[in-house]
């Protein structure tokens, strides 16, 4: 085992990017060039390191962020690979909250993609230093200058281009490093482990010297020294120029670009000596700030072994029926068989193991020391956003946020056996992922289950049976719809009848009365005490009440209407409060089946974030399904639409809005009120 590195030589980097831009390949080619594997694993084989799990390896998709660590001249390089689709965005969001940099990679075909965006945010929302790498370059439609265009226009990021693409498409064979002035070439007999640096080609000279003094001036804009030696027009070395690089990278003033082809093996290497020079170690970023629990009072953990233990549990993973916590230490030391302390569940945890992670291979270590992501077995109470810390030094670091579900299927086991093991499996899962929901909806029995999207919880389904063996039967989740009465409606019912041995009279005659929308439903009594005693009243409108929780039409519980008993009558020593109460709810159905009941739909509050250029087809679409448009205003790069609609059109929204806007869309709902469809 390799002894631990120095915290200034350690990178924690996460690889960031939309659906298929080759975030796996390249991971897979870093653990091959770095000598961690001794194979190089194909996405499209099912056979990569990184994308472990069966539906992974089915799908050709990262499902989940799998860390591993590996290393590269002197440097101790932390990865995690992330998913790229939109529906597992948690798991980036959870990976860069605890990164130091991030790797972008982009397809040089698709460019800037509308995942990629969103990754891309969600970096900057962490300050997280970043390097842009253009994957792709062979293929047919490559365009290295316009995906870095789209950089521009689409992030708002400053690119540095630090490479050119020698050739293009099928020629394309190399780089040109434009820092050291030299191209790179790759020996594929040997999988483009062996690469060499030459001189520039001639046919190339000119476009490298143009591009590197572009870089030169594009650097110069940000650093000092270098503009003072730009405009002194004294030589600037390669050194200085990488030192000015990597503050701009660290200070977040630039982004270094970088370009090849992942699955031809070319332009890995470079890759890796730009992770090593210009993303920060745990030790050149601002440090992570928390509180005291009890006072508030801010802290800061400062990179080191020697401080109390600060430590942030960013996901939790359930390995062969274990919890398994993933956890970054920002400050102090962690020790296997060590105790800790949760502040926010005010408990002790025993670390009973600390495990360094490669996908879902582990390796036992004795301690982990500050800038380490590590797999912790042994917490009983801790989960995904809490801290761990040192008992006589108690912190709390800042908890993540997480997203609300946007989808929701209805589930039911398959046998008896399952029905047994489901709530337990869905524990897990909701121990797991923090933007999975699980509710039993009482008005239909059904449970639902609620997620990111519908590749989220096909997974979900598709992982419950293979991991679990628990069979589900899904289906779409029940509308609850609610009744009313169109017109005013005047019933009377009598109950007399013979219960036990004792005669039960009661009679009573009541006047449905529609209400206004949202107005609920109301019980009043207009008749005096000698038509029936007050006594009696309270069983009167328990009967009209029961009566309304289910409609004469299909059963749902009826809103929005008004029950004025107007007359009865009483016989001393007979009337009862049964009586009372089953007459009430006989004269209740009586007036609903007269007052021309209707359904009454659930109408969700809709709000729709969508680029401009395709709010026509959004609101045609809303339009379609029966939408009423209340309002549209602009935001930061977005139009925000207003709607409400009956919640029996928004099953399959989320899929179709993805669709229309080429990923790009977002919405939120919830529901707003019922109403006539």
């Amino acid at each position: 085992m390799k002894k631990k590195a120095p915290i200034h030589a350690i990178r924690n980097i996460g690889i960031i990017a939309h659906i298929d831009a080759g975030k796996t390949t390249v991971t897979e080619r870093i653990l091959y060039y770095t000598g961690r594997s001794h194979k190089i694993g194909e996405v499209h084989d099912g056979e990569a390191v990184m994308d472990w799990m069966p539906d992974e390896q089915e799908r050709g998709i990262t499902i989940t962020s799998a860390v591993t660590t590996c290393h590269w001249k002197n440097s101790e390089i932390q990865i995690i690979d992330t998913p790229g689709h939109v529906d597992f965005t948690i798991e980036v969001e959870r990976s860069l909250r605890v990164l130091d940099g991030a790797i972008g990679v982009f397809c040089a075909v698709g460019g800037v993609e509308p995942q990629s965006e969103t990754v891309w945010r969600q970096a900057d929302k962490y300050n997280v230093p970043k390097i842009a790498f253009v994957n792709k370059l062979d293929r047919i439609g490559a365009d290295y200058f316009g995906t870095i265009d789209m950089m521009k226009d689409r992030l708002n990021a400053n690119p540095l281009i630090l490479q050119l693409p020698l050739g293009k498409e099928d020629c394309f064979s190399g780089i040109i490093d434009l820092i050291h002035m030299k191209q790179v070439v790759w020996d594929e007999e040997t999988l483009g482990a062996v690469y060499r640096s030459e001189e520039i080609a001639a046919e190339h000279n000119e476009i490298a010297h143009q591009y590197r003094e572009r870089l030169i001036e594009a650097v110069a804009e940000i650093d000092d020294d270098i503009m003072e030696a730009y405009l002194s027009e004294t030589p600037i070395s390669s050194e200085a120029l990488i030192s000015a690089i990597r503050a701009a990278t660290i200070g977040l003033k630039g982004v270094p670009v970088l370009c090849g082809s992942a699955l031809r093996n070319k332009g890995i290497q470079p890759l890796l000596d730009a992770i090593v020079r210009f993303l920060p170690s745990p030790v050149d970023i601002p440090p992570m700030k928390g509180t005291h629990p009890d006072t508030a009072q801010p802290i800061v953990c400062v990179p080191k072994d020697s401080e109390p233990l600060a430590a942030l549990i960013f996901k939790v993973s359930m390995m062969e029926g274990r919890k398994l916590s993933f956890v970054r230490v920002y400050s102090g030391k962690m020790r296997a068989g060590g105790e800790v302390f949760n502040p926010f569940r005010k408990k002790k945890e025993k670390l009973s193991r600390i495990l360094r992670m490669h996908a879902n291979k582990r390796e036992r270590i004795d301690e982990a020391g500050a800038g380490s992501i590590v797999g912790v077995v042994g917490l009983k109470y801790s989960s995904t956003g809490e801290t761990l810390c040192d008992m006589n030094h108690p912190i709390v670091l800042e908890r993540m946020e997480f997203y609300e579900p946007v989808i929701s299927i209805a589930i039911e086991p398959k046998t008896h056996s399952d029905q047994e093991k489901l709530e337990e499996v869905l524990q897990k899962f909701l121990a797991e992922d923090p933007t999975l929901r699980v509710q039993k909806d009482e008005d239909t029995g059904q449970t639902i289950l609620s997620g990111m999207g519908e590749l989220h919880l096909e997974v979900i389904i598709s992982r419950m049976a293979r991991e679990f063996n628990t069979q589900v039967n899904v289906g779409r989740p029940q509308v609850v719809y609610r009744e009313t009465i169109q017109n005013e409606a005047v019933a009377s019912a009598v109950f007399d009848k013979e219960i036990a041995g004792q005669r039960h009279f009661g009679e009573v005659k009541l006047r449905l009365v529609p209400l206004p929308r949202g107005a609920g439903k109301r019980f009043r009594s207009d008749i005096s005490e000698e038509t029936i005693p007050a006594v009696f009243i309270p069983a009167i409108e328990k009967g009209v009440m029961e009566s309304l929780q289910s409609g004469a039409l299909m059963g749902y519980p009826v809103v929005d209407v008004e029950a004025v008993l107007v007359n009865g009558s009483y016989k001393e020593s007979l009337s009862s409060e049964l009586a009372y109460k089953v007459s009430a709810s006989m004269a209740c159905k009586d007036a609903l089946l007269k007052g021309s009941p209707f359904l009454l739909e659930p109408i969700m509050g809709v709000e729709v974030y969508v680029p401009e250029a395709y709010m026509g087809e959004v609101i045609g679409d809303l339009n379609s399904r029966g939408g009423k448009i209340e309002s549209i205003n602009a935001k930061t790069g977005v139009q925000v639409i207003k709607a409400s609609i009956p919640l029996s059109k928004m099953f399959g929204y989320s899929t179709d809005l993805r669709s229309a806007t080429q990923g790009r869309g977002t919405f939120t709902m919830q529901f707003s009120h019922f109403d006539r469809s």
